[in-house]
């Protein structure tokens, strides 16, 4: 039996923390951007849309790279162009300088993740779900705590705060550098090995699957950002609240998604990874509308529980992914996670369409109604697939 790497994985995930840090303070700097540059609902949300545009498409180029030649020496860099993008972000004067930035920073997210969660498999040993969450939830916390902390630097030290993004990008950058050799090891000794076999061409079935779990975490990732972009607009600029209490939101939404990550992996690996998909996506819809007519303290408990059963399935989709696509695990990552986070991002494009033409309260009901769609199209899935060869 492979044992699990922790030690491996312990760094990895901090890794991802780091850059997710990025993807996690963005959607709290919005209404900051759009009072100081005096953007609309729909120009704030294209700066996110250019972020998870350029992610979009250079992590399936960066998941086709790794499978073809390991890219290993990249991660140690990933994170630090995460960093770079979004500090330098808070001096930019022009609209369209701060979106270079962005999508400087949307680059470098994009650069870490297939190679991240390539790299991860190798150490998961064999409860994959299990020892993906270890790594996943470093992304999860980085989302989840990125906003408070671009807020906390902002609100104390004013737009130009966001300078303080850069130093956890270089402290893990050198953290990677000096344990890079023990890391990428496996991965290069695998792409050896892979070298010897010969690749079969991917099955219609492999392509369906694929392609519902794909819409399906890009749904999921829809209901992420745009509960993270939604709350600040809500409770900043349409209920004109405390910018604080609404970072507190928002984190508690995504801290309790990146507990509900390594709570649900273990339960999806002994319950089936299929049925826990559906359970959890079923049980999201409730918890999310109680939410939103709740006020005070319960607020915080019924967000909380709706971030944790949504996003408990988060290293689960991935590694459903990976064994679906085995010899592609490196575009399978970029699919799964980059593609998706990003997709799932451009549909807060999407809603600020909607928060224009009807207000900000009729996109975070748009919202709500998200879980069920999601839950419709899991429904579809065939999982786990016979493959031809497989022992």
């Amino acid at each position: 039996m492979v044992k699990m790497n922790k030690k491996a994985l312990g760094l990895l995930s901090a890794a991802h923390f780091v850059t997710d840090l990025n993807q996690g303070a963005l959607p709290a700097l919005l209404p900051f951007f759009k009072e100081a540059l005096n953007l609309s609902y729909t120009t704030a949300g294209a700066i996110l849309l250019s972020a998870n545009l350029t992610s979009s498409i250079i992590q399936p180029v960066f998941g086709h790279l790794s499978d073809r030649k390991p890219i290993g020496w990249l991660l140690p860099l990933a994170p630090l162009i995460a960093c770079l993008g979004i500090s330098a972000s808070g001096f930019i004067p022009h609209y369209f300088l701060l979106l270079a930035c962005i999508i400087a920073s949307g680059i470098g997210i994009a650069i870490f993740h297939p190679e991240g969660f390539k790299t991860a498999y190798f150490f998961t040993g064999e409860k994959k779900a299990t020892g993906m969450s270890i790594f996943a939830v470093g992304g999860n916390l980085g989302i989840a705590l990125g906003p408070i902390w671009a807020l906390i630097l902002v609100t104390s030290l004013g737009l130009r705060g966001t300078l303080g993004m850069i130093v956890p990008g270089i402290l893990i950058g050198g953290v990677l550098l000096f344990n890079l050799s023990e890391i990428t090891s496996p991965v290069e000794t695998a792409h050896k090995e892979a070298k010897k076999e010969e690749r079969k061409p991917l099955t219609k079935d492999q392509k369906w699957t694929f392609f519902l779990l794909v819409t399906v975490a890009t749904v999921r990732a829809w209901i992420q950002f745009g509960m993270a972009t939604y709350i600040p607009f809500y409770y900043i600029n349409y209920l004109k609240g405390n910018p604080l209490y609404a970072g507190k939101l928002v984190s508690t939404f995504l801290i309790s998604g990146a507990a509900g990550t390594l709570i649900g992996a273990p339960l999806a690996d002994r319950w089936g990874h299929k049925k826990f998909l559906h359970i959890t996506l079923l049980l999201s819809f409730p918890f999310l509308l109680l939410f939103y007519y709740s006020s005070g303290f319960i607020s915080f408990i019924l967000l909380g529980i709706a971030g944790m059963v949504l996003i408990s399935s988060f290293a689960l989709t991935t590694v459903m992914g990976q064994a679906t696509l085995p010899q592609h695990l490196g575009i399978a990552s970029g699919m799964m996670v980059g593609f998706t986070m990003s997709a799932g991002g451009i549909g807060v494009t999407i809603l600020g369409v909607i928060a224009d033409a009807w207000g900000v309260p009729m996109a975070m009901k748009t919202i709500l109604i998200l879980p069920l769609i999601a839950f419709g199209i899991s429904l579809m899935v065939k999982y786990p697939l016979k493959l031809k060869g497989e022992r």
